[in-house]
């Protein structure tokens, strides 16, 4: 098998061993249903019939349901009336987790109900509610994911998040992704802050290279002296010259959380 560059996301197959409790199809169903709602909050379709939360709820509860009966099928279904189905997941044994009982079914319900009864135009406001439906929708929906990878992994939430973390890039509207290429729609920016940016937006390490090409660095360099250099020794960033990779630090993610933009003014 080739070896994976830095920047290479996790592949499908590992994310499907994450969900290995499940029939393939079924787990391919979920994935690709968290994998369009994902694309289509990166292509900014904020409408949330376009984000399609409803596919995923009606997997999510199958996925559930299934649990519950110790028997999973093939594929997802739509229950007769989500809500109702939802509900009567709160009469199952108690010997079953709650987070199946009660923490899921109320999440789907909020979700669906979203995705069904939002789909209509705002009026008025500063802030397009659509925007705000659909980050309700993906945060939702990553909630959701993390949730059953936790349920079928015995992980803690915080580290059933770094695996959802894993399967899919951080949504960050200031990053605009033209094919295999990154650029910051943020043109003030200082290249050291547009580095940290680009670092935060992935799940793992990047390579100096695809960094410079994203940030249209003239020489290579020169980029290294003047900003990958003194990052690192600000322990901003892991900079690793052997492999020339380039890992983003926890003092680095706070400066990029608590100083710069990560929404398109």
């Amino acid at each position: 098998m080739a070896k994976k560059t830095p920047s290479s996301p996790p592949s499908a197959a590992g994310a499907q061993q994450l969900l290995a409790a499940l029939p393939q199809s079924l787990g391919a169903e979920l994935l690709d249903a968290f994998k369009e709602i994902t694309t289509n909050f990166r292509e900014r379709r904020w409408e949330p019939s376009m984000l399609n939360g409803g596919k995923l709820c009606e997997i999510v509860y199958t996925i559930i349901q299934g649990y519950a009966d110790g028997k999973y099928p093939a594929k997802g279904s739509k229950p007769r009336n989500m809500f109702d189905a939802c509900k009567a997941m709160e009469a199952a044994p108690v010997s079953l987790p709650r987070s199946v009982r009660i923490h899921i079914p109320r999440m789907l319900v909020a979700l669906y109900e979203i995705r069904n009864n939002r789909s209509v135009g705002h009026v008025g406001g500063d802030v397009d509610p659509n925007h705000m439906d659909a980050v309700a929708v993906l945060y939702m929906s990553k909630w959701l994911l993390a949730e059953l990878v936790r349920l079928f992994h015995s992980l803690s939430p915080e580290e059933a998040a770094t695996q959802v973390d894993m399967i899919v890039e951080r949504e960050i509207p200031t990053i605009w992704r033209v094919g295999d290429r990154r650029r910051i729609l943020a043109p003030r920016l200082s290249q050291k802050e547009k580095t940290l940016l680009l670092l935060y937006g992935e799940p793992g390490p990047m390579s100096e290279a695809d960094l410079a090409v994203s940030i249209e660095v003239s020489r290579l360099t020169s980029y290294r002296t003047d900003v990958l250099r003194p990052l690192h020794r600000a322990k901003m960033i892991e900079y690793d010259e052997m492999d020339r990779t380039v890992t983003l630090s926890p003092l680095g993610t706070r400066e990029v959380e608590e100083k710069l933009p990560l929404s398109v003014e």
